[in-house]
Formats: C-alpha cells, structure tokens, sequence
C-alpha cells in the first residue's frame, strides 16, 4: 500500500514521518506550496510531486492533511482522475467520510482517519505519535485495513459512528484547546491579585500540570481535589463573590461537573447543599 499526502503543514509531515519510521511505504508529497511540500519530501525521506494527478497515480491511498475547508475542494479536483481502488483519506476531525460525494460511484473509498492528538510541531510531533488514540469511519471495504494498520504501529484504534464526529469533535477540543483558554483565565485571575504574566503562569504551571499526570495516572475520580469535592459550599460561595461575571460562566459549570465526579467518588457524603448552591445559580441564569 503507497500513501500519498495532499497537504505538507504539522499533520501531513507528522503522519507521514511516522508512516515512514513504522515501515510503511509512503510515496511523498503534494501540495499548494511547493516549498513545503519540497521539505516534507525530504523530512520522511520521499518525493516530491509537481502536480495532484502525479501523487494520485503513484499512491494507493490519499491522505489530504489540508485544512478542513479545503477537503471538499481538494476532492473536486481530484474528481477528474481516475479513482477506481483508490482510497481517500482526511484528517479531520469534525467532518466525516460523507465529504467525499459520489466515491462509490467513481469505484473508490472514502475515510475519515482523525488522531486525537495535539500536533504542535511540525518536526517534533512524530516522536510522541505513538501515544495517539486513533477513530476512523468511511467504506466498510478498507475499515479493518486502516484499523489493522495504525495497531500495528501500537496506537490505540476506535471505529466511530459518522454520525457522532461533531460530537467527537467537541469533547477534543475540550480536553485540548478549550484548556488552553482554562488555563489563560486561570493566569489573568492571579494578575488581578498582583501577579505579572510571566510569574503567575509559572505559579499555575506545576498545579497544571501535575493534576494532568495525576488524570492519567488514577482517572478523575482519583485526581479530584479541591471544594467541589469537600463539598465545600461556603468556599465555593467566597469564590463567586469575587469572580467577573464572564469567569462564573467559566466557573459554575465545570463546579458542576466536578461536584458530579464527587459523588460518584464519595457516594456517602452529603453534597446536598452544594447542589443547592448550583440550581440557585441556574435559577439565576450563571449555568
């Protein structure tokens, strides 16, 4: 199986360069910019191509690690090329296989192949790869290959209802991106208390950071600290007094959530009037 790529940016280099360490035959690379495409080709050690119908010939497969608007458009113009046996990939992750109008009808396969993983770096992702959870949808035809493929690399692998992708979407970004504005609400509330940027970030960052070892560690019943699970209302209540109104919409539902991982944690304890504080301030509209 040759694997091609439309698209040379952080996603293509980095499935490609760890296609290419795991053994697996990548032809190379195409893509608006030739330049970056020039330097994925000679990142994994595979060509480079000149034109789209140059990599769809030389390549089984197509993966096209482009920006989520630019599918649609990349599988129009590869509509005027023979595609029978061809299977087509993206990378997205809110979007499905159904992009891909009429492939069945042009003999060829369409799939949805998403790693849940933040890829900073364009050089460096393929390193930590391997930690990847992978969800994949499209043609039944090749579903079994393309799981069979990335477990063999040793990622974890989930085939996913079409339907569910934007949903799927959702919960990444909150787990990744929403995280990051997390954590910048977090350093502007202790720049209100004295803190400069620089200071408070790294007073926050050992907090961060060991509570996210200590998720992946003992799952979040096991890492919870903290007043939502003491059931600390009145603590709970001090904070509200003094947070915006914009940081009690951050704060309130994520209170919520947390108080719901308490009781399951501590299914004997009393969390009756920390709940109560919650429905008084849906009732005030905060949740």
């Amino acid at each position: 199986m040759k694997i091609g790529f439309v698209g040379a940016g952080k996603a293509g280099s980095t499935l490609g360069k760890y296609m290419v360490e795991h053994q697996a035959c990548v032809s190379g690379y195409y893509s608006r910019s030739r330049a970056s495409a020039i330097e994925a080709a000679e990142f994994t050690h595979t060509s480079y191509f000149e034109t789209l119908e140059e990599v769809l010939e030389e390549s089984d497969a197509l993966f096209l690690t482009v920006p989520d608007g630019a599918i649609e458009n990349v599988w129009k113009s590869l509509q005027q090329y023979p595609l029978t046996g061809k299977l087509i990939c993206h990378c997205s992750g809110a979007m499905n296989s159904a992009v891909f109008s009429g492939i069945s009808q042009m003999g060829a396969f369409g799939y949805s192949i998403h790693p849940l993983f933040a890829i900073h770096s364009r050089l460096q992702s393929y390193r930590e790869f391997s930690q990847a959870y992978i969800t994949m949808e499209g043609s039944m035809e090749y579903l079994e290959f393309w799981k069979k493929f990335f477990s063999d690399m040793g990622n974890p692998v989930r085939i996913i209802d079409s339907g569910q992708k934007v949903l799927y979407h959702g919960a990444a970004v909150a787990a990744s991106n929403l995280v990051v504005g997390l954590f910048e609400t977090a350093a502007r509330m202790l720049m209100r208390c004295g803190f400069d940027r620089e200071s408070g970030e790294k007073a926050l960052l050992p907090l961060f950071l060991n509570n996210c070892r200590n998720i992946a560690d003992s799952g979040v019943e096991g890492a919870l600290t903290g007043p939502a699970e003491r059931a600390d209302e009145q603590t709970i209540r001090r904070h509200l007094a003094v947070l915006s109104e914009e940081e009690k919409e951050i704060y309130l539902p994520l209170t919520k959530a947390a108080a719901e991982i308490a009781q399951r944690k501590h299914p004997d304890r009393d969390y009756k009037e920390l709940f109560a504080l919650i429905i008084e301030m849906q009732e005030k509209g905060w949740v």
